[in-house]
């Protein structure tokens, strides 16, 4: 008995290389899908596969036109960075995004100065408060 894909399950390399053409240029055929992604040599069905098999998974829709198939992002850039980073939490830092901005830090490739930025930028963004304990 065949297992059922987890619809929630991220994306392979590929076929993030494929989203992101698809994010980039919107509804496209096999073809155009094929030239969009930058210097990679692929058989054109074996992207014609992966997109059917994006289509089976529910990441991209798709609809016939001229006898071919075009493909349409169904899953957001945003959902599936939101996705990767769940999975990456959950996988190496037991859900706490506390440990994996400290793993970044140890390693170094988050300097004091780029979270300081990070501080900035967030503090910014907070919500204003009107009225609520202010005076």
């Amino acid at each position: 008995m065949r297992k059922r894909k987890d619809p929630e399950a991220g994306l392979t390399p590929l076929e993030l290389e494929i989203m992101t053409v698809l994010w980039r240029t919107g509804p496209a055929n096999v073809q155009t899908v094929l030239s969009g992604m930058d210097g990679r040599e692929l058989a054109y069905t074996t992207v014609q596969t992966m997109l059917n098999i994006l289509h089976r998974k529910g990441k991209v829709s798709r609809r016939l036109k001229d006898r071919a198939y075009y493909y349409q992002p169904v899953l957001s850039r945003k959902h599936a960075i939101g996705q990767a980073i769940s999975d990456m939490l959950d996988r190496f830092f037991d859900g706490s995004a506390d440990r994996l901005v400290l793993s970044l830090l140890e390693t170094r490739h988050l300097t004091k100065e780029k979270l300081q930025h990070i501080q900035e930028l967030a503090s910014k963004s907070e919500p204003k408060t009107k009225g609520v304990g202010h005076d």
